[in-house]
């Protein structure tokens, strides 16, 4: 949520030189990843010493040696804490990982909660910040308002992102290690060579655990190979984001055995998910307490990523009844490795998606609690948006965009005053210019989100007109983006069929008669065309969504 940046210079108590400021506190990543996601510059304090490591420019400053306990406990603690409030200033602290040999961090800011009235008594808030009262409203007037409850749950997303992108440093070093630590002998560098040409996130793990198979048929003497993945979600889970809630076996060969037996067979070798390589021979598979006769010899791995076991590798009976040994073991364990490496990265990858599509959550969320009188209009405007593009042949691409654009469009009203967006009586001009800027604040929030460049358009030029007139940059034709003209005839549709405090909302044959009348002026006449054409499917769309929504983010999200 970008601010309006104020510089505040360091009290002397507080003042580094630039060589300290210079130095390497964070990493590249984490400092983007904050301004990403908070939109100002954070304080780093050591969490032990209380040592002010860098000061923020656009922040008060403040004498942090007073405050190495609430530092230190932070660190401590490892989560996201609001160490100083005082309304309407809150003070977040986040316990950074830093270097290795310097790990504890604490970066800090100070955030306004709530929009400041002329005749608020900023005194108690000015003297937790050190500033006059005056300086203490001229810097809060500058900054954007992080209502609490949005800036507790964009603080935990933070973390979980960074916690997140560690575990994603660890995955690639443990990769790296692995490579550089393969076996010299040439089939196993060719079926690995050939795995990590496959190891794209668009290749499903049981995709590579298939050609893994395939590849250790090769080269492994064994009648059989199993891959037995198992479940990653639970299926109430699965219901909400695609990925695997149950068992599944891939085998080559003839396989002596299900899914079901051989998890008996590996309870019974007692495996788990510390285990290493096992290699079971005659002298294990005669004993009158082995449970399947019919495996004469065995190598068993498990599909390991830290702490997360994704399922087993195993190789049954040697091809020429000789024994299993080391070099046998040691290929399915480098292979079972990868296999494992990709499991967790694709399931990394499924929580980022998860934990995006829960700032997505949070954003609507906001938006239907500014105004509870259109709440479900994001979720609608969506879902009738994507119908439009469907009718007007759009490809699986431009359908996504358009989905997570009808849900955001409107997401700069969380920065509109709640009396102008509530307000049941005709607007003046001047709250008429500040509804407007709604487009121009959620363009400003979305800015920073990579994810949202294909969302940007549609966020700023959705109140456009199509002969001109409309804002924020008054386009005409064909210069307002197509996503843009597609929820703009979404977003007129609910907006005319919503009820309102000051109105009931309007008859189908009112609104048609608006949209005839509009169609080349003030929307795009293509896209109105396909609304009459899709006109029914849209009713319903509207009419079910009103009955009970929910926004549907397996639509968009990877």
């Amino acid at each position: 949520m970008p601010a309006t940046q104020t510089t505040l210079s360091p009290s002397p108590q507080n003042a580094v030189s630039d060589a300290t400021v210079a130095r390497d506190v964070l990493t590249p990543q984490v400092s983007h990843l904050l301004r990403r996601a908070f939109g100002v510059e954070f304080t780093v304090v050591d969490g032990e010493s209380g040592q002010l490591l860098h000061a923020a420019t656009d922040q008060p400053a403040r004498d942090w040696s007073s405050r190495v306990e609430l530092c230190r406990a932070v660190a401590q603690r490892g989560s996201a804490e609001f160490v100083e409030e005082e309304d309407p200033f809150s003070v977040l602290a986040l316990p950074i990982a830093g270097r290795r040999d310097d790990p504890s961090r604490v970066v800090v800011a100070t955030f306004v909660t709530r929009p400041i009235e002329h005749d608020d008594d900023l005194g108690a808030g000015a003297r937790m910040l050190g500033l006059s009262p005056e300086a203490a409203r001229d810097w809060a007037l500058r900054q954007a308002v992080w209502p609490i409850e949005i800036l507790e749950r964009m603080a935990d997303l933070t973390m979980e992102q960074l916690s997140a992108s560690r575990r994603a440093e660890a995955l690639d070093r443990e990769v790296r290690s692995l490579s550089s630590n393969l076996s010299a002998t040439y089939e196993e560098i060719s079926l690995i060579y050939r795995m990590t040409q496959n190891l794209r996130l668009s290749e499903g793990d049981e995709a590579l655990g298939q050609m893994a198979l395939e590849g250790l048929e090769e080269v492994v003497l064994a009648d059989a190979l199993a891959l037995l993945m198992l479940p990653v979600v639970g299926e109430e889970e699965a219901l909400r984001q695609p990925a695997r809630c149950k068992d599944v076996l891939l085998t080559r060969g003839e396989c002596p055995v299900d899914g079901d037996q051989l998890k008996g067979l590996i309870e019974h070798l007692g495996l788990g998910v510390e285990s290493r390589p096992l290699v079971a021979n005659e002298s294990v598979t005669q004993a009158s307490s082995w449970p399947i006769p019919a495996v004469r010899q065995l190598i068993v791995v498990p599909l390991v990523e830290g702490d997360n076991l994704f399922g087993w590798l195993a190789a049954i009976n040697h091809r020429d009844g000789l024994e299993f040994g080391s070099i046998e073991a040691n290929l399915m364990h480098s292979v079972a490795t990868i296999l494992g490496i990709h499991s967790g990265n694709i399931n990394l990858y499924r929580q980022q998606s998860e934990m995006f599509a829960g700032v997505v959550r949070a954003m609507v969320s906001a938006i239907d609690a500014k105004d509870p009188y259109t709440r479900g209009h994001s979720d609608r405007v969506a879902r009738v948006s994507v119908c439009l593009a469907q009718e007007l042949g759009c490809d699986e691409r431009t359908l996504t965009s358009i989905y997570l654009s009808g849900l955001l469009h409107d997401v700069g009203k969380i920065g509109i005053d709640d009396q102008v967006l509530r307000k049941p009586d005709r607007l003046t001009d001047e709250e008429y210019t500040h509804i407007k800027s709604h487009v121009t604040v959620g363009h400003r929030i979305l800015s920073d989100l990579k994810k949202m460049d294909n969302v940007l358009p549609v966020v700023l030029h959705h109140h456009e007109a199509w002969n001109g007139g409309g804002y924020p940059s008054d386009m005409r034709g064909e210069e307002i983006p197509m996503t843009a003209r597609i929820v703009a005839v979404a977003d007129a549709f609910d907006a005319m069929s919503s009820d309102r405090p000051y109105r009931k909302g309007m008859p189908d044959e009112k609104i048609d008669v608006i949209f005839h009348d509009g169609s080349g002026k003030q929307w795009d006449p293509t896209v109105v065309d396909a609304f009459f054409r899709a006109r029914e499917t849209i009713r319903e769309i509207s009419r079910r969504q009103r009955e009970g929504f929910e926004s549907d983010l397996q639509l968009w999200t990877p």
